[in-house]
């Protein structure tokens, strides 16, 4: 996949003062007063993620995937995803994906596709997350974080887009990563026929 930036425009932003309401490890938040495009004053508040986000789909030889689920804190809700995880930028997207695969369902992957880059709530935060197919898998060890209690679930990928189709899924990296994979190869079955 060939993943381009528009750069066919300059930024009709202008940045004023930041100031940083807050910062950890992760997210740093700031408080920005800024000329909006129109030219008057306005604020906005930003989130900066330190991480990138990664998401893998790995499809063994009978189309089966893993499903991560787990109860997420800031939603107070049980969530069905792909396995998915972050790095501190500037780490390799790839390397993330290939060490959150290994961790969360105990797979390493031979092939590996970039599918998507995508930017959650761009409104608000800077976080970008890259989505990969992983295929050719194998068994690898890997490690859980601390803070992951997970359940583990192996499914027919048809299943999994269900899943995402009906709502039972409503992270929205997965709800990208599975319609994407499902689109791509629908194309794929089309030119086949050709």
């Amino acid at each position: 996949m060939k993943l381009s930036k528009n750069m066919s425009s300059n930024n009709p932003w202008k940045t004023l003062k930041v100031t940083e309401i807050y910062d950890n490890p992760w997210i740093k938040l700031t408080h920005e007063d800024v000329l909006i495009p129109n030219g008057h004053q306005g604020i906005y508040g930003k989130v900066h993620f330190k991480n990138i986000a990664v998401g893998i789909i790995p499809i063994d030889e009978n189309n089966n995937t893993w499903l991560v689920g787990q109860f997420r804190y800031t939603i107070n809700e049980y969530s069905w995803e792909i396995p998915e995880g972050g790095a501190l930028i500037p780490q390799d997207p790839l390397e993330a994906a290939q060490k959150e695969l290994a961790e969360e369902v105990g797979l390493g992957a031979n092939k590996w596709e970039l599918i998507a880059k995508l930017h959650n709530s761009n409104s608000v935060t800077d976080e970008t997350a890259y989505i990969y197919v992983a295929k050719d898998l194998y068994s690898k060890e890997g490690k859980l974080d601390d803070t992951e209690v997970i359940e583990r679930k192996k499914l027919p990928i048809k299943e999994a887009i269900k899943m995402a189709m009906n709502g039972e899924i409503t992270d929205s990296m997965s709800i990208v990563a599975l319609l994407k994979f499902h689109i791509l190869e629908q194309q794929k079955e089309e030119n086949i026929g050709k």
